[in-house]
């Protein structure tokens, strides 16, 4: 049995849901971190399952008291390591956003809720991470974003919020990547795009989607894992799809 972890923040998404299900039956990880808002913080967990469940409001002190619970979890298992970490959370839609079609629809308010959620929350798990994740073992630390955040792809226009908070993220990544490469020189940072996924995100804009391109969660989670299992620690961070084919930036 292994002695390492994964720890899967936004585990309440149907992604990240299928990522604790599928790292449970894998050999190579031990225990999983499953880190949602959704949980109640007196969610309890099953003595018998691997998957650890972990409250966090995803506020920069709740980040810092899920990751020392972690932490002091690790302990008690006799876990040595994080091998690996998936960023899941985001935000494309809610009852107060919703994907701008004309620059007339563009507010102060969607924007800081957009790039809130969808670029300063990840970096603050990543600023909290780094000192957890150095190791001499390799982890992998995957970061979900999506295609759309390319400047070099955009040819449509609109989604004005979406795009630029996806293209801010990569920035953020990207810098983060040589300070990793600097301090935790173990580590291997993705941004990743898992496709279109029959997700509540997706669901209003699936009409236009071929049903050979929607994918399930199971799909995007199996892709996921085995581009993770296969990653090379370079001190670069990869922009990459589902397929492991690269996204211009």
């Amino acid at each position: 049995m292994s002695d390492s972890a994964a720890v899967i923040i936004g585990a309440g998404s149907s992604i990240g849901s299928a990522l604790c299900q599928r790292w449970q039956r894998d050999d190579a990880v031990s225990r999983v971190f499953a880190v949602s808002r959704k949980l109640e913080a007196d969610d309890e967990n099953n003595e018998e399952s691997s998957i650890i469940k972990i409250h966090s409001d995803y506020t920069e002190a709740s980040i810092y008291k899920a990751l020392e619970t972690i932490k002091t979890l690790m302990l008690e298992n006799h876990l040595q390591t994080i091998s690996r970490v998936c960023i899941c959370n985001g935000i494309l839609h809610n009852d107060n956003v919703w994907p701008e079609k004309r620059i007339e629809e563009l507010t102060a308010d969607s924007l800081l809720e957009v790039f809130t959620i969808n670029s300063v929350t990840p970096m603050l798990w990543l600023k909290a991470l780094i000192t957890m994740v150095k190791s001499p073992s390799d982890c992998v630390i995957t970061v979900f974003n999506a295609r759309i955040g390319s400047i070099g792809d955009n040819r449509s226009g609109g989604w004005y919020s979406y795009r630029a908070s996806k293209a801010a993220l990569n920035m953020l990544l990207k810098t983060a990547a040589i300070e990793y490469a600097r301090r935790a020189k173990n580590v291997k940072l993705i941004s990743f795009h898992p496709g279109t996924t029959d997700t509540a995100l997706s669901k209003p804009f699936q009409g236009s989607v071929k049903k050979e391109n929607l994918f399930t969660p199971d799909y995007v989670a199996e892709h996921l894992v085995a581009i993770m299992n296969t990653q090379q620690v370079d001190g670069e961070l990869s922009f990459i799809d589902w397929e492991n084919k690269a996204i211009v930036w």
